[in-house]
């Protein structure tokens, strides 16, 4: 199946000497971006070593609920409350876990990204109450409640899980020449979600998350809306998507056959049918690195999972 799926992954043409400018100009930018994505981790780690506070919001009274508004999404009234919520430093332990509930929940509310200039105090609002969460999460030194793992799989799903609409793409130029057509699209809603896959990552890796607790909430579904997520344009996604997922194989062992076969599907719905995915590299990076966890002697589904991945007829 490897020789099919490469066959299907579409290759640049050569490029004539009039546009080896405009090519070098875009390799470039591609380095930069794959360099970009290795550094995700590091840039969150960065931001939350700082000293913040989410806008100074609950230090001053009238900000307990400064905004009660109304906003649209597709098209439809929704009423959002935009509640201040004290620091996690300035409430006592016993209190914490209800706050970070409330944190929580005040999360699942979407932001419109596309206007820029929108409500802008609310989007960071809102990335700076997610980046408490990191914090919160990471410096856990009890085991997560089941309340509290299910509202961060509530929240992580009401943030990621969506529906993909093309980006629109204008012609852009570049000393007097077009950019290539195939130049990864970037979600205008990466400041959210960016930190909502961070702290996803960090609470599948910590070791206060007991998987048998976590596992009725990152159960088969939610690993699949994940490998469905794949096809995103977004690379910076697409690289977080990775590392979680693998490492849900890692530390999930009952999903590790479902996981193996769900990504046997998509490669067999991008050779039989598509014939297009954004997320086939990455998914043969974690597929490598399945097979290479394999023990020797192998067992016989591992045998057979090579077989239909290896030997798959064209």
């Amino acid at each position: 199946m490897f020789k099919q799926i490469l066959n299907k992954i579409p290759r640049k043409h050569s490029k004539s000497a009039k546009d080896h400018k405009l090519s070098s100009s875009s390799s470039n930018n591609s380095k930069r971006s794959e360099a970009g994505s290795e550094k995700i981790s590091s840039a969150v780690n960065e931001v939350i070593s700082a000293p913040h506070s989410v806008l100074s919001v609950g230090n001053n009274p009238e900000d307990e609920f400064f905004r009660d508004r109304k906003s649209k999404e597709n098209g439809n009234p929704v009423n959002v409350l935009y509640e201040s919520l004290p620091s996690f430093e300035d409430v006592p332990s016993s209190e914490k876990q209800n706050l970070f509930i409330r944190k929580l929940k005040f999360c699942c509310t979407l932001s419109d990204f596309t206007d820029p200039t929108k409500n802008l105090r609310e989007k960071e609002i809102k990335r700076q109450t997610l980046m408490e969460l990191v914090e919160y999460v990471t410096s856990a030194n009890v085991k997560f409640t089941e309340l509290e793992l299910q509202e961060v799989i509530n929240m992580v799903s009401m943030n990621i899980f969506r529906e993909f609409t093309p980006q629109p793409r204008e012609n852009k130029i570049l000393d007097g020449l077009e950019l290539e057509e195939d130049e990864p699209a970037m979600d205008p809603a990466w400041p959210h979600l960016q930190i909502v896959y961070e702290i996803l990552l960090r609470m599948v890796a910590s070791p206060e998350t007991d998987v048998k607790v976590a596992i009725g909430y990152i159960d088969k579904s939610f690993v699949l809306k994940l490998i469905d997520l794949f096809d995103s344009e977004d690379p910076r996604e697409r690289e977080y998507l990775k590392t979680i997922v693998h490492r849900i194989y890692g530390k999930f062992m009952v999903h590790r056959p479902f996981i193996r076969i769900a990504i046997n599907n998509v490669f067999y719905h991008f050779i039989f049918e598509t014939e297009k995915h954004n997320g086939i590299a990455e998914l043969l990076e974690i597929l490598g690195s399945i097979i290479n966890g394999f023990s020797l002697p192998l067992k016989e589904e591992h045998k057979l999972f090579l077989q239909r991945t290896v030997n798959s007829p064209a």
